[in-house]
């Protein structure tokens, strides 16, 4: 008897491992399984990560996830799909045959400094932000790309000779799962690169001739959600199985706490903050140091968004416990921020490593101001929790002035989401919902709806919406102290910078 039964496998890669799940028709986890991933971390602020360690990894995680489905009592074919989300900006170089050129080069490496300050030398910075939404940073693939054909002869001959194909790790994902069938990658990954143009939609010739890149082979951009390849990985299926959406991870979080119009936003709360606001169907450029890029695209439709970085988000609470021993679990720190009635005036500036948006001052140091001999520990942990609501704060300002729009509800995820005192602090600071979808791996969600799309899983982004179940967070309307509190905050950072 035939099932009427449908599943979507999607695969999350990222940086230190890979998550393979398994969804049902109501977006609900069936299986699932995670496997960590080794990465290098080399002299001169290199990082890598092996090409053919990724692709055995995501091979390793499906076939786990895979076992856990039947084990269920589930059958393999009642999977219909297949959706990709990756680590954005890492790259790869591989040749004809697929076989790398070099190791992936993942997006913290640093080795492109000189290269980012020679192209800003050359005022190059507006031409590729009006082209590609981005700023002139090492954190995008193009530097570091100039820097391996300047430094690694075999690179820069292979490149010369037109034999050198470049992805993102959806691509080499892609291409090695369809034994080198397909070479495609999607609008959001392209759209990291520093050579992709938003307004076109492809890559840019003027940009890749001024970076020297003009040899490289790239591979075809679609939308996010739209048939890429089918794949048995690697003998796991019996029978091959379409993928139907490539996304980089952030963008598939977007997609996976329903973003869908424009005013909505996401943030991811992790050890730092990534926000996503999605301004709608024509692009906007930020004032503000905000990039612009894609939010994510169907074969229909192609929605753009405005994306803040906050450098220090969860490292903050993870300096409280290994460097000041004020907690033993990041857990204490919701009972022990409500234990003291306000911050009495404390505020901490957590630029360990740098501002990020919308102040990009990276050579700004963390600071702890406003203490007394009344200053306890829990004044502390609790001015620590703030700076994290004051951090997002910031960027929704930034962003809502750029785009002209007013953020209307904001979707967390990512593990601060748990604390409750940091959500209900963000719901009042921002006057507006802040809800949260209640699933720990959304970027796999979000490229699963995408997959289940194209496949007719799901029907429109309104069927989408109905699947979802947020817990929402309003504010109290402790809008006066509130307020007051925030004046504090923007004094403490401006008095930093000045």
């Amino acid at each position: 008897m035939k099932s009427n039964k449908q599943f979507i496998l999607s695969i999350d890669q990222g940086t230190s491992g890979t998550k393979a799940l398994v969804f049902d028709q109501q977006g609900k986890v069936v299986a699932k399984a995670t496997v960590p991933l080794k990465t290098h971390y080399l002299d001169g602020g290199m990082v890598e990560q092996d090409p053919e360690d990724i692709y055995q990894n995501v091979l390793e995680a499906v076939g786990i996830c895979l076992a856990d489905f039947q084990f269920k009592d589930h059958a393999l074919d009642e999977i219909k799909t297949c959706g990709i989300s990756n680590q954005r900006e890492t790259f790869l170089l591989w040749d004809q045959k697929g076989k790398p050129l070099y190791n992936a080069v993942v997006w913290q490496c640093k080795r492109s400094i000189a290269v980012c300050d020679r192209l800003k030398e050359a005022n190059l910075e507006p031409l590729i932000s009006e082209k590609t939404g981005l700023i002139i940073d090492p954190y995008f693939s193009g530097t570091k790309l100039i820097w391996l054909y300047e430094n690694e002869p075999a690179i820069q001959s292979a490149m010369d000779a037109g034999e050198a194909y470049f992805g993102t790790v959806d691509t080499w994902l892609l291409f090695r799962l369809t034994n080198g069938n397909s070479y495609l990658t999607d609008y959001t990954n392209a759209s990291r690169t520093l050579f992709f143009n938003l307004d076109t939609l492809d890559w840019d010739g003027e940009l890749l001739e001024k970076m020297g890149l003009s040899g490289l082979q790239l591979p075809e951009v679609k939308p996010s959600s739209t048939a890429f390849g089918e794949s048995d990985f690697d003998g796991l299926l019996d029978r091959a199985l379409p993928i139907f959406s490539m996304i980089g991870d952030s963008h598939a979080a977007a997609f996976g706490e329903a973003c869908f119009d424009p005013g909505t936003a996401k943030a991811t709360l992790g050890t730092g903050c990534s926000v996503l606001m999605n301004v709608g169907e024509k692009r906007k450029t930020s004032g503000h140091g905000m990039v612009s890029t894609i939010c994510w695209s169907t074969e229909d439709q192609v929605n753009y968004a405005l994306e803040g970085v906050i450098v220090t988000c969860g490292a903050t609470i993870e300096w409280l416990k290994n460097e000041l021993g004020l907690i033993q679990d990041s857990r204490e720190t919701e009972v022990m921020a409500r234990a003291v009635s306000s911050n009495q005036g404390v505020y901490l500036v957590p630029a360990f490593s740098g501002l990020g948006a919308p102040h990009w001052d990276m050579k700004r140091k963390a600071s702890l101001l406003g203490m007394t001999f009344d200053t306890g520990k829990n004044h502390i942990v609790r001015a620590a929790l703030e700076s994290i609501p004051y951090q997002i704060k910031d960027v929704i300002g930034a962003m809502e002035e750029d785009s002209q729009l007013n953020l209307e509800v904001l979707n967390v995820d990512g593990g601060i989401s748990a604390n409750g005192f940091v959500i209900g602090f963000l719901a009042d600071l921002l006057e507006k919902p802040v809800s949260r979808v209640g699933i720990a791996d959304v970027s796999a969600l979000g490229a699963a709806y995408l997959a289940g799309l194209k496949a007719g899983i799901f029907q429109d982004l309104s069927h989408l919406q109905q699947l979802q179940q947020k817990h929402q967070t309003i504010s109290n309307g402790q809008r006066d102290s509130i307020k007051v509190a925030y004046a504090g905050w923007q004094k403490a950072v401006s008095g930093i910078s000045g």
